[in-house]
């Protein structure tokens, strides 16, 4: 004699259906990396504009004094006035020499023409840029007016670009 075991009912078998995938991921929020990308990108640009603007604004800064050289030689082919030519391009050096170093502005021999060294210009254009002091107090000095300014452009095409200014020799040390 044999058991029998009273059936079960069965259970329904799952449906099956295709394999699907998941939806597209949104554009947005982007992921970490492109804020990451965005925000370098913004910095770079900011730093573009920064040295652009800084640039610009030396050009300009370059162009006016050399202007003031032109405006110098005009004056003095209508006054034909030496000292005053000599005076006005030894204040415009002390101006210039002052942006480097503050005690430019009441140095005297030596301290001045280590200022003026400082660029490195020939000995000649040194000289003439030296005797301009001389020639702004005393009618009795020779002064060749084109020399003294082509000296002084010379020097302020240099002198006005910080990296061809060499550093200060410490005279105490």
């Amino acid at each position: 004699m044999r058991l029998q075991v009273p059936a079960m009912p069965q259970a329904k078998a799952p449906e099956l259906r295709d394999i699907h995938l998941p939806p597209e991921p949104s554009w947005w929020p982007p992921a970490p990396g492109w804020w990451l990308s965005a925000l370098l990108l913004a910095v770079l640009l900011l730093v573009a504009g920064w040295a652009w603007r800084r640039g610009r604004r030396r050009s300009r800064e370059r162009r006016g004094v050399l202007e003031e050289v032109e405006s110098c030689r005009l004056r003095h082919e209508r006054d034909a006035d030496d000292a005053r030519l000599a005076g006005a391009l030894h204040h415009l050096l002390r101006r210039v020499a002052r942006m480097h170093d503050p005690a430019a502005a009441r140095q005297q021999g030596a301290a001045w023409r280590a200022t003026l060294q400082r660029v490195p210009v020939d000995a000649g254009t040194l000289q003439q840029l030296l005797a301009l002091e001389q020639a702004m107090y005393r009618a009795d000095v020779p002064f060749d007016a084109a020399r003294a300014l082509a000296a002084v452009r010379a020097w302020l095409r240099l002198a006005l670009r910080p990296r061809n200014w060499k550093p200060a020799v410490d005279a105490h040390a």
